[in-house]
């Protein structure tokens, strides 16, 4: 069993010390307590658990933390996909939702998976999500100052269960100031993607990862047969003509973990019940 989980990169939010402190230890205590329930748990399960910590938590942006658009609202989008069936489901443009990720989880059931502005909001109401204002002091801050910052932030993860099933989930809150109505690219198969052989989630400018169509691509090669650090190698490398910023995490089907950026530092932290390794 094996689990790794990403914040944003750490540009998204103050470069102080202590928030970098902050960011430590709490991606290391969430994949700790997600690798925990993950024991019991199919991998399905442990990654909505795990994004779900991270949406609850204002250090992060996604759920609770996330960013205001430039209308003065907040919208989220979350998506998930289960590497077993191939099936993702995932909300785009939803409103007051604590935990978006959740609802992308009962759209699994459906068949029109993936619901976008009022349509998916009005869905989480009628399966019990109420209302729940997802602002905090420090976003209005930023949006009242303008403090327009680089756009990089989205919550991921990724897990491979004692079944060897692999499941990706990802929520973000935006980049700030966005256009109403921008589509991200955390509820795509460009920045979440998996099958039985690998599972990617991404974190950047989400322009950049839909234009290189990251984790499809690197979930394909590894399909394809390349090693899990050859695929990122060809997929980043085919971000620099552009400069494309973007950060991905991944576990493949022999339970190789790794992760990469183009623009460090993504916070990220990963276990596997005995080794930990958390972003410095």
């Amino acid at each position: 069993m094996k689990i790794i989980i990403h914040g944003g990169f750490f540009s998204e939010s103050s470069t102080s010390q202590e928030t970098k402190i902050a960011k430590q230890n709490a991606l290391l205590r969430i994949a700790k307590d997600s690798y925990e329930f993950l024991k019991s748990h199919s991998a399905l399960e442990a990654v909505v658990y795990a994004v779900s910590l991270l949406e609850d938590d204002g250090l992060f942006n996604a759920g609770i933390g996330s960013q205001i658009q430039s209308d003065g609202k907040i919208r989220m989008s979350a998506s998930l996909i289960d590497g077993s069936t191939h099936k993702m489901s995932g909300v785009i443009n939803i409103e007051e939702v604590k935990n978006p990720i959740q609802v992308a989880q009962i759209l699994q059931d459906y068949d029109d998976k993936v619901l976008g502005g009022s349509g998916a909001t009005n869905f989480a109401r009628k399966h019990g999500f109420e209302a729940f204002s997802t602002e905090i002091p420090q976003r209005r801050a930023e949006y009242e100052a303008k403090l327009k910052s680089l756009g990089t932030g989205t919550v991921g993860c990724v897990a491979l269960d004692s079944e060897g099933k692999i499941a990706v989930a990802t929520s973000t809150g935006g980049k700030g100031f966005e256009i109403p109505g921008r589509i991200s690219d955390s509820a795509t198969v460009a920045g979440n993607y998996a099958n039985e052989f690998c599972g990617v989630s991404l974190t950047g400018v989400g322009e950049d990862i839909v234009s290189g169509a990251v984790a499809a691509k690197i979930v394909t090669r590894v399909t394809d047969g390349f090693s899990l650090k050859d695929a990122f190698e060809k997929t980043f490398n085919e971000l620099k003509p552009f400069d494309g910023f973007a950060g991905a995490i991944a576990i493949d089907k022999d339970g190789t973990i790794y992760h990469q950026d183009s623009h460090p530092t993504m916070v990220f932290a990963s276990y596997d019940g005995v080794t930990e390794e958390v972003f410095k």
